[in-house]
């Protein structure tokens, strides 16, 4: 079976009780709130791909602050022209805060929408695991970086 990796890097930026979301657009339409980020360019350092993809994503100039883990999923994909094949997301996830631009939303890109949340109306959103386990390790700092909500033993 073919397999792929697609590395990515996320930010968890808090800033007065509140988180940055983007919303998330599937390939069938469903919206889901997610931490801004994306996948790494070849060649492109983790680190960079979470400011650029936070700018993309929200509007926001920012910097990360704090490598705060290291998550990983895997999948059983279907190529369009038949076929599948064993896809695994490498998630590399960071503290960021945002020190310019102006909130706006992302234009031609995955996500539509770009907003401050609440962190006590997180649990009430419509969202990806992603952002419980950005949360999690935000809030923990386990010293590995590795979150148990994403723990095979945890199933």
């Amino acid at each position: 079976m073919q397999t792929e990796l697609r590395v990515a890097a996320y930010a968890v930026c808090v800033r007065d009780g509140r988180i940055l979301l983007a919303r998330w657009v599937d390939r069938a339409g469903v919206k889901r709130w997610t931490l801004p980020g994306g996948g790494a360019e070849h060649g492109e350092l983790p680190v960079e791909a979470v400011v650029r993809e936070v700018e993309e994503e929200t509007g926001y100039l920012a910097e990360a602050t704090a490598l705060l883990g290291i998550d990983s999923i895997r999948r059983q994909r279907t190529r369009p022209l038949g076929g599948s094949y064993d896809w695994q997301g490498l998630r590399i996830l960071y503290e960021a805060r945002v020190t310019g631009g102006e909130l706006r939303n992302e234009r031609d890109g995955s996500t539509d929408l770009a907003a401050w949340h609440p962190l006590e109306s997180v649990p009430a959103l419509t969202r990806v695991e992603l952002v419980d386990i950005g949360l999690q390790l935000w809030r923990d700092r386990p010293p590995l970086g590795h979150s148990p909500l994403h723990d095979p033993a945890n199933g």
